[in-house]
């Protein structure tokens, strides 16, 4: 199996500071999640097109919640959460997307994959600064979803280069990644940290 590395946008950049990064990391990463919640449709497509004339690849790109958009501009994939289009419908009337679905237990993960999931992100898995307070899922629950599919599992929440060996152990497919290479001091650097780690284990 292809070990993955998502990078996922924070909701604290620019088109313009997001685009720049990317055409950086873009080699080391398998693909960029535009998660924007207050952006417009049009301005995920003004990031889409932002991003392609820095020569990021079309495929690399997965746009967060908004079907529409991923499918008029013919992106990577789409990545599904709790609060969007559920994934039967996705893939009943976009059946040539890619789809993500964002789980937090086996019943969920069970169930996306049954309707047309491509893929599955879990977690979070360690503690994490975005999620101050919630106990995080741990590295048994992970392996327990992991168990239950058939489909890759990518695991979120509190990710470095040092955990990432436990968490590929479980059998998840791959990791993803927010600030801790979006938001470092020096973001190429770090994919290449992380883009070693993942595939030296």
């Amino acid at each position: 199996m292809v070990k993955q590395l998502h990078v996922i946008s924070t909701g604290k950049q620019s088109i313009g500071t997001l685009a720049h990064i990317a055409k950086d990391i873009y080699p080391y990463i398998d693909y960029i999640h535009l998660r924007e919640r207050t952006w417009s449709a049009s301005t995920f497509i003004q990031a889409i097109e932002a991003f392609m004339s820095k020569g990021i690849p079309r495929c690399k790109i997965i746009v967060n919640d908004r079907v529409d958009v991923a499918h008029a501009t013919n992106v990577g994939g789409v990545q599904l959460a709790h609060h969007s289009l559920d994934v039967e419908m996705v893939h009943e009337v976009f059946p040539h997307l890619y789809i993500g679905r964002s789980v937090h237990n086996i019943d969920e993960a069970k169930r996306a994959e049954k309707f047309g999931a491509n893929m599955l992100l879990y977690g979070h898995i360690f503690e994490t600064a975005s999620k101050p307070g919630i106990p995080p899922r741990g590295i048994n629950r992970l392996q327990q979803v992991v168990s239950h599919v058939n489909i890759p599992v990518i695991a979120i929440g509190g990710i470095t280069p040092y955990n990432i060996s436990a968490v590929l152990q479980t059998g998840a497919a791959g990791v993803a990644v927010l600030s801790g290479i979006l938001l470092a001091d020096d973001p190429i650097k770090r994919a290449k940290t992380y883009h070693q780690a993942l595939h030296n284990v």
